[in-house]
């Protein structure tokens, strides 16, 4: 098995409401491999990009805030890390693409200011070095002409270039470990295939591990070794791919097969999870997902465990299914 490079242990991130405390990320476990792409599944609001943000310290502050758990990179707990030691890693070892590449560039800066900034603060390059550079990671992530198009400004680019400059910041200081948070959100089916070849091979190229935030079973299926479905705040099933697309287990997870659109099932209207998701501020005791499972019953408002329903194959349910 490849080296482990990032564990996320029992992690807990809270943020402070009116109401009271919102666990936002309520004890979740991850393992990414060197090497590999994790795929971190779940409907909105689930905590898939405070997750993230957890990794990376940009939990937004004063209201929010890490209250339990690990977050281990190359053994080194990254919550117990002073601010300068993560302004090191930042950018540098742990990299990440954005949700959002229509907002997250600054539309005042060109885009070749913006990554010779990065190349500046994480690899001390002079100007004339950092731009040469720019225009390489720009030529790798497939942009044409990229000397001039560092001079671009990001109103100038369509959202496929956007994204392709999102991840060229992202890959300019070769991370040991990439989160991309839905890079492929408001792209065409075309740049999404683009999109997604291009991590793929720069994965391999530079050897860099990937973590894959997406709601997009079909994007997992075509690029991740690993996937870890959340819901509610926890990680409720997580296995290798191939053996939870083949023997799903969690309720939820079976859920969301069930609604996925098949060629050739024939006429009718697509089969949906009932309910909604609850208010993670009223959360039922027990297990989140009871009110809308198809199995429920009294038990599953007690404890709800973690466990090992086959190898390397974890569910968070009192009765999965067979």
């Amino acid at each position: 098995m490849s080296r482990l490079i990032l564990e996320i242990k029992d992690l807990k991130t809270r943020f402070s409401t009116k109401k009271g405390l919102l666990p936002a990320v309520d004890g979740v476990d991850i393992k990414l491999f060197k090497g590999e792409t994790h795929g971190l599944v779940g409907e909105s609001g689930c905590g898939k990009s405070v997750t993230a943000l957890s990794v990376l310290g940009l939990v937004p502050k004063p209201h929010g805030h890490i209250a339990g758990g690990e977050i281990l990179f190359n053994g080194e707990d990254l919550t117990k890390a002073a601010k300068s030691r993560m302004s090191r890693i930042r950018g540098n070892d742990i990299s990440m693409i954005f949700q959002e590449p229509m907002t997250s560039l600054n539309p005042v800066y060109t885009v070749g200011f913006q990554i010779e900034e990065v190349l500046k603060k994480h690899r001390n390059m002079k100007k004339a070095e950092a731009r040469k550079e720019a225009a390489e990671v720009l030529n790798l992530v497939g942009i044409p002409d990229p000397e001039n198009r560092l001079d671009d400004y990001p109103h100038q680019m369509s959202g496929g270039m956007r994204q392709r400059v999102m991840i060229a910041m992202a890959l300019s200081c070769h991370p040991q470990v990439m989160i991309a948070d839905e890079p492929t959100t408001a792209l065409d089916v075309t740049i999404q295939a683009q999109i997604l070849e291009l991590i793929n091979r720069l994965k391999d190229e530079i050897g860099m591990s990937v973590l894959l935030i997406t709601h997009d079973l079909g994007v997992v299926a075509e690029t991740c070794q690993w996937v870890s479905v959340m819901y509610a705040g926890k990680v409720v099933e997580s296995a290798e791919t191939r053996e939870l697309f083949a023997n799903p287990r969690h309720p939820y997870t079976v859920g969301l097969f069930s609604s996925l659109p098949k060629i050739g099932g024939g006429k009718g209207e697509l089969k949906t999870i009932p309910g909604v998701v609850p208010g993670l501020l009223n959360l039922p005791p027990g297990c989140a997902f009871q009110d809308r499972c198809f199995q429920a019953g009294e038990d599953c408002k007690k404890t709800v465990p973690w466990r090992e329903v086959s190898p390397g194959h974890m569910v968070r349910c009192i009765r999965p299914v067979e």
